[in-house]
């Protein structure tokens, strides 16, 4: 197959950050995405419905005038945060709220230390139907970095939708086979995000030649027969399973540090990516239903209407990106792909 054109896809899981670095950014998403769940979790988190929309106004400024882009906003999960903060969110168009495990990953410093702290405000979400989106680990420094989405789901996830059975859940990010399975045993409620970069690459990307910070994301590459279990999960065109590319923008100088900071930046390469993927699986004919079907349906949103054309045209991926005061440097840099991505006109 040489061409594939599909619905306009959606990106169910999508860092933008702020200020500047949005003018970079925002139109790698919106020149391949009609949507785009926003993470609320800035430096200064989004905790109130108010200090969200005005972001979303900060993002749409950064739309080129020729695409049409449509932020789907977030609030970030406190100790603290109010249950009457959600009729609000609702009344005003916010889709979920995200529950960052507190350390767990960029900026989750004043996520929730304990779950049983937010239940009145879960319950207000299953009351007014606002999804809730889980950053998927625990915290617990005993607990090996490769084991915690593993040890999430017995801990946290299954009691909390036990306790909860009419909240919608949206486990991000999944990256192991226990996730997969865990999924699939669910008739309803509970659907999942992949990126591309679980669907490529294990943990020994991170290690090729030496250490590649640019490689490094929360949570962590896992073993080869997680990845795989993601790309069947994937590729499988069960509906539980949709696309959210976690693509986290960071400057290059902040990557190549002693201490790195965890997040691929895959946004200006996204669809070339989950191409290659469904390519590689020999499924291609089910990347529509990934990319751009399963999310709307388990959203309660309607599908796109334009198309995205896929073709099998080569090409480097940019080595950087001017951002800000510095630079992006991409998942893949310098890089051949195969599949490119452009909207039809």
């Amino acid at each position: 197959m040489e061409t594939l054109d599909i619905t306009q896809p959606d990106d169910w899981h999508l860092h933008v950050r702020d200020g500047d670095f949005l003018k970079t950014v925002v139109p790698h998403t919106a020149e391949q995405f009609a949507r785009a769940v926003i993470m609320p979790n800035l430096k200064v988190p989004l905790t109130h419905t108010q200090d969200a929309l005005a972001y979303k106004e900060r993002i749409l400024k950064s739309v080129p005038k020729h695409l049409s882009f449509e932020p789907l906003m977030t609030l970030y999960l406190t100790d603290h945060l109010k249950p009457s903060e959600i009729r609000l969110a609702k009344e005003q168009g916010i889709v979920a709220l995200k529950l960052y495990p507190a350390g767990a990953t960029t900026n989750s410093d004043l996520g929730v230390t304990d779950i049983k702290h937010i239940y009145p405000v879960l319950e207000a979400m299953q009351r007014h139907g606002l999804l809730l989106l889980v950053h998927g680990e625990v915290t617990d420094p005993s607990i090996d970095v490769f084991d915690r989405e593993a040890v999430f789901i017995d801990r946290q996830l299954e009691p909390l939708r036990r306790d909860f059975p009419g909240l919608k859940i949206v486990f991000e990010h999944i990256t192991t086979e226990q996730a997969c399975e865990y999924v699939k045993s669910v008739d309803t409620g509970l659907g999942a995000t992949l990126t591309a970069h679980h669907l490529l690459l294990n943990r020994n990307a991170i290690f090729k030649g030496g250490l590649r910070p640019h490689y490094y994301c929360l949570p962590v590459l896992k073993r080869e027969t997680h990845r795989v279990a993601l790309l069947n999960a994937a590729t499988s065109g069960d509906a539980r399973f949709f696309l959210g590319t976690d693509s986290a923008p960071h400057l290059a100088t902040l990557k190549e540090h002693a201490s790195a900071c965890a997040g691929c930046y895959t946004a200006s390469i996204a669809m070339s990516l989950y191409a290659s993927a469904f390519e590689a699986a020999g499924r291609l004919s089910q990347l529509e239903r990934f990319a751009s079907l399963n999310g709307p349906a388990f959203y309660g949103l309607k599908k796109n209407t334009q198309r995205l054309r896929l073709k099998k045209t080569p090409f480097e991926v940019q080595a950087e990106y001017p951002y800000a005061q510095g630079a992006l440097k991409p998942l893949f840099a310098g890089e051949m792909l195969e599949w490119s991505a452009q909207l039809v006109t």
